[in-house]
C-alpha cells in the first residue's frame, strides 16, 4: 500500500489557495516545534463567509497537502460552519494520513482556528 493517498499527493503537488491576502480579515499563525511545520492562513470575509482563503506552510509534503485541502473545506463557508472544522475532517478529506502524520492536520485545524479567532478580535 502506498504511504499517501492520491489526494495527498494531489495536493502537495497542485496546492490550492497559495499565497498571502495583503488585506485579510484575519490571519493565524501556527507551529509545530518537534516537526518544524509552520501554517499562516488569511482569511478575507464578507457578511459573515469565507470569500477568500490563502496560506503559508514550511513543512513535508502532509503538512501541504493538509493546508491546501484545509482551505478548500472553508472557503465560501459561513465562518460558524468554518469554526466546525476538525482535523479529523481534514485527513479523511484527504483520503487518510499516516498516523505519524496526523499532526499536520491538527495544525491546519488550529491555523484556521487562529486566524478565525483574529478576525473576530478585530470585529470587537
Amino acid at each position: 500500500m502506498a504511504l499517501y493517498s492520491e489526494k495527498v499527493m494531489d495536493h502537495f503537488r497542485n496546492p490550492r489557495n497559495v499565497g498571502v491576502i495583503e488585506d485579510a480579515d484575519g490571519v493565524g499563525e501556527v507551529g509545530n516545534a518537534k516537526c518544524g511545520d509552520i501554517m499562516k492562513m488569511y482569511l478575507k470575509i464578507e457578511d459573515d463567509v469565507i470569500r477568500d482563503v490563502k496560506f503559508e506552510t514550511f513543512g513535508c509534503g502532509s503538512a501541504i497537502a493538509s493546508s491546501s485541502m484545509a482551505t478548500e473545506l472553508i472557503k465560501g463557508k459561513p465562518v460558524s460552519e468554518a469554526m466546525q472544522l476538525t482535523n479529523k475532517a481534514v485527513a479523511e478529506a484527504l483520503d487518510g494520513l499516516p498516523a505519524h502524520k496526523l499532526h499536520c492536520s491538527v495544525l491546519a485545524e488550529e491555523a484556521i482556528r487562529a486566524a478565525l479567532d483574529d478576525y473576530k478580535k478585530k470585529q470587537g
